[in-house]
């Protein structure tokens, strides 16, 4: 007997209950596997953070922290969010990390084709930004996007080239960028000092920005590392660097109220 008048199929009404069954019995039901079609990602699950990028006078440099989030839980801190493509281009990537190592895996699919076509041609940074802007806007037409914000920086021909695509397809291209929590928090530091002056910027004051940006977005943001990672692409070629280690101090932390052994 189905002891649940819920249930006995008289029209509910969601804002009386006269039989104070609130809230209303949720019974499983029998699930078929095949009856909802295909099934695509609804979101990210592990994660990467910010990614920094400037121009300065000898081309750009991009920074990422080497943290990918399993929820709120850190759990990999050794995942390099920085590729090279190409003798002259780097991305960036914050999001879904499998989602980025399927780009990578498309992205060296290319340059591995390019090089055996062996016509002294190969892509650069602008024609990269224009290919992945293709592939998300694909992806997202799809209604199957590839969940991830990218930054592309490169030096080709004396030029210097950083661009911005995410899952929608949506690009623009500045002297300054950053995805995630950065946007928010890095962004006004970046604009302040490159924009406008991306011409006189020299590569120890380009370095030594991105490090404070890095320390300020540690400080601040919940999903960061305190280990990063720097590329620059000049026109000597890509270069990445080994995890740097980023210096803090949280003894102003005392001062704060609510913070440790104070009582009020």
């Amino acid at each position: 007997m189905d002891h649940f008048p819920t249930n006995w199929g008289r029209p509910r009404n969601e804002a009386f209950d006269p039989y104070a069954t609130y809230p209303l019995h949720q019974r499983p039901k029998a699930k078929d596997t095949f009856a909802e079609g295909v099934q695509h990602t609804q979101q990210p699950i592990v994660t990467g953070t910010s990614v920094l990028a400037i121009m300065y006078k000898d081309g750009i440099m991009m920074a990422a922290d080497n943290l990918a989030s399993y929820g709120s839980l850190a759990r990999f801190k050794d995942i390099q969010r920085l590729h090279p493509v190409g003798t002259s281009t780097v991305i960036g990537a914050s999001g879904d990390m499998s989602d980025f190592q399927a780009i990578q895996a498309i992205l060296d699919d290319i340059v591995t084709d390019e090089f055996t076509y062996q016509d002294g041609h190969d892509l650069g940074p602008a024609e990269v930004h224009e290919y992945l802007s293709r592939v998300m806007y694909a992806r997202r037409s799809k209604i199957n996007p590839l969940w991830n914000s990218i930054l592309v920086g490169g030096f080709r021909d004396g030029k210097r080239f950083l661009g911005y695509v995410d899952l929608l397809g949506t690009t623009y291209s500045a002297p300054s960028i950053a995805t995630g929590y950065g946007a928010y928090i890095a962004i006004p530091l970046l604009r302040a000092a490159v924009d406008g002056k991306q011409d006189t910027l020299t590569e120890e004051a380009a370095r030594a920005l991105l490090h404070e940006c890095m320390r300020v977005l540690f400080y601040r943001d919940a999903r960061s590392l305190d280990k990063y990672q720097l590329a620059t692409v000049t026109e000597a070629g890509v270069k990445i660097s080994d995890q740097i280690q980023i210096e803090t101090q949280w003894g102003f932390a005392e001062g704060i109220r609510g913070y440790g052994a104070q009582t009020q």
